[in-house]
């Protein structure tokens, strides 16, 4: 039996979205935008992403989302 191997289709990945806005007078997502950037100036990029996800996850009482 004759084996065929046929290559998938290309992935197509968007550009990221914007990083998420700390909101203003919460301790905790300054803490995690100051962060943030620390991972970024060590070149640390997957740091970067872990902390934008924590941002934008973290909960604000009355916040739209």
């Amino acid at each position: 039996m004759a084996h065929r191997t046929v290559m998938d289709d290309a992935v197509h990945l968007s550009p990221p979205g914007r990083e998420p806005v700390p909101v203003e007078g919460c301790a905790t997502c300054a803490e995690l935008a100051a962060r943030r950037e620390v991972d970024r100036r060590a070149g640390d990029l997957s740091a970067v992403s872990d902390r934008n996800v924590h941002i934008r996850r973290h909960p604000h009482p009355g916040a739209a989302g």
